[in-house]
């Protein structure tokens, strides 16, 4: 049983706040034990990787990781309330506060009611989203100058990556100006820190061979595992890290998307852990996609276990080979051989390493494909383990096998 630990204030509040929201009454006392996060309830690996990633004590990373759990829920019921006035939410760069943008002062009272920090905000979310679909419907059109483009919650726009940003004359202002978030400055061409591209060189997080080319098991699911779809095309034969035949590529998509899966063959058993390169394994226990600024953690043979946070979600990246819509931008290294790696938050499954740019060396950023859209895709179903529970904030939670 793990001791009494009385959480954070900050994580008090939210909890407080969303019982408010509800229409529950507030908590009146530190909210108990089965709504916080100890040290016995995190793998090892990852509480050490964001030791190192965040320069926090283990008190200070407990606190995060309880407050993210529950800024998952906040963020749903706050986006369902306010509607079209929801301008999107994401963490205090400390990760203390849950941040979330409004565009009227009645939507500010609401936030403020239900625990979090309001941001007066001149667009809303889902405005932002449509004028980004707008940039989709057209990636035929971007020049290979421009690498990528995404909803910016916290900067209220749509930023468009490109290597001549500060250029007048650039490709990257001809792209955005065929759509109508050009002339109000919605959108806003960023410098671009190098072109992304796929990562190619398969437990979650080990190597796997297909098509003689190096990719990561991302997940287990019934009959087989999910990955990439930039590591192979349907009908090619996949071995594993031993040298033994792991089955075949059952369907592959890339460019659009970016994944595909493979039903294994009877010498090999789909089980729900994720390797951690030192810290043993990480029991997957569901799916549920974190907020912007949460602590996210991945996997990959060339470069182990690497953690940071979420930057942007349904981000849009022009590779060579084509545009790649709804991916998830992060400050995470990533390298060759690290493609197709399972990407967690906590126990909840994220999704699959993509690509990036920079290196583990120097620093780069790497975007991930979510794991829901392929588990729909192929009406899949994500292999998950046994957990302590913790009330219902269970995705930092874990246990051995």
């Amino acid at each position: 049983m793990n001791p009494k630990r009385t959480p954070p204030p900050f994580a008090t509040a939210l909890l407080a706040g969303w019982a408010s929201l509800q229409g529950l009454p507030a908590l009146a006392e530190p909210v108990s034990v089965s709504e916080t996060v100890s040290a016995q309830d995190v793998s090892p690996g990852i509480l050490a990787a964001l030791r190192e990633a965040q320069g926090r004590t283990e008190e200070q990373l407990l606190g995060r990781l309880t407050f993210e759990a529950q800024a998952i829920r906040l963020e749903q019921e706050l986006s369902k309330a306010l509607g079209e006035r929801f301008g999107g939410a994401w963490l205090s760069e400390e990760g203390t506060h849950l941040l979330v943008g409004v565009t009227t002062e009645a939507g500010a009272a609401l936030v403020r009611r239900a625990g979090a920090e309001p941001r007066r905000v001149a667009r809303s979310q889902a405005f932002l989203e449509r004028v980004k679909a707008e940039l989709d419907a057209q990636t035929r059109n971007a020049p290979p100058s421009v690498h990528s483009w995404y909803v910016d919650l916290p900067g209220n726009r749509v930023a468009v990556e490109a290597e001549d940003a500060h250029s007048p004359q650039s490709r990257a202002h001809a792209f955005i100006a065929r759509s109508s978030g050009a002339a109000d400055g919605t959108i806003q061409v960023v410098p671009s820190k190098g072109a992304p591209r796929p990562v190619y060189d398969v437990r979650g997080g080990d190597p796997c061979f297909i098509g003689g080319a190096r990719c990561t098991v991302g997940f287990s699911v019934n009959g087989g595992f999910i990955t990439s779809g930039h590591c192979g095309s349907a009908g090619a034969t996949v071995t594993g890290y031993n040298g033994v035949v792991m089955g075949t590529v059952q369907a592959s998509v890339f460019p659009g998307k970016d994944y595909a899966w493979v039903a294994t063959n009877s010498s090999w058993t789909p089980q729900p852990w994720v390797n951690t390169y030192g810290g043993g394994n990480v029991i997957v226990t569901g799916a549920q996609a974190a907020v912007v600024g949460a602590s996210v953690c991945r996997a990959g043979p060339t470069t182990g276990w690497r953690c940071g946070t979420v930057l942007a979600r349904n981000a849009t990246v022009n590779y060579a080979q084509g545009s790649v819509t709804g991916l998830v931008r992060t400050n995470v290294c990533s390298e060759p051989g690290d493609s197709g790696g399972p990407w967690l938050s906590g126990s909840q499954a994220q999704g699959m390493t993509s690509g990036g740019s920079g290196n583990c060396t120097s620093g780069g950023q790497t975007y991930f494909q979510p794991v829901q859209p392929v588990l729909s895709a192929y009406g899949l179903t994500l292999k998950t383990g046994s957990a302590l529970t913790v009330s219902d904030l269970d995705g930092w939670i874990q246990i051995s096998p």
